[in-house]
């Protein structure tokens, strides 16, 4: 099973302000922990909406409606993530709850959200087979 931890953002983490050096050292020994547990399959922070680009659909079968940022509401935004895979949603949250503050200041919110396997949101064997050739190529593309 894989799980996100979405970071969300905060008032300082949308104005550009950096981590401590601290709070890194904190978040790099947590990604150590969950690397020699064989969990961590990605974990990046993400610049603030102010260089972020919002596509929208605002109407069905319409063209796209490109929006620079910043964008408001800090607090519905991502500031960063941690994909994970586990063996269950109470190791998930296990996981969760040993993150640090991921800002440090008492604001750090994460939202933990189970990834969707591509088998099940369809039961459409070409579609399944499609999308298994398109993640080899795209390990295969990795490693190249």
């Amino acid at each position: 099973m894989r799980f996100m931890m979405i970071v969300k953002a905060t008032t300082d983490s949308e104005a550009g302000t950096m981590p401590s050096q601290e709070l890194i050292d904190a978040m790099q020994k947590y990604n150590e922990e969950l690397v020699k547990a064989g969990v961590l399959l990605a974990a990046d922070g993400l610049q603030s909406s102010s260089s972020g680009i919002r596509i929208s659909y605002p109407e069905p079968g319409g063209k796209p409606k490109v929006i620079d940022g910043p964008f408001t509401e800090a607090k519905e935004m991502i500031a960063g993530y941690t994909l994970i895979e586990v063996k269950s949603r109470e190791e998930a949250i296990e996981w969760a709850l040993r993150m640090p503050d991921p800002h440090g200041y008492g604001q750090g919110e994460i939202e933990l959200r189970q990834v969707f396997e591509f088998e099940e949101l369809t039961d459409d064997a070409e579609s399944q087979a499609k999308e298994a050739i398109l993640r080899k190529q795209a390990q295969e593309q990795k490693k190249a």
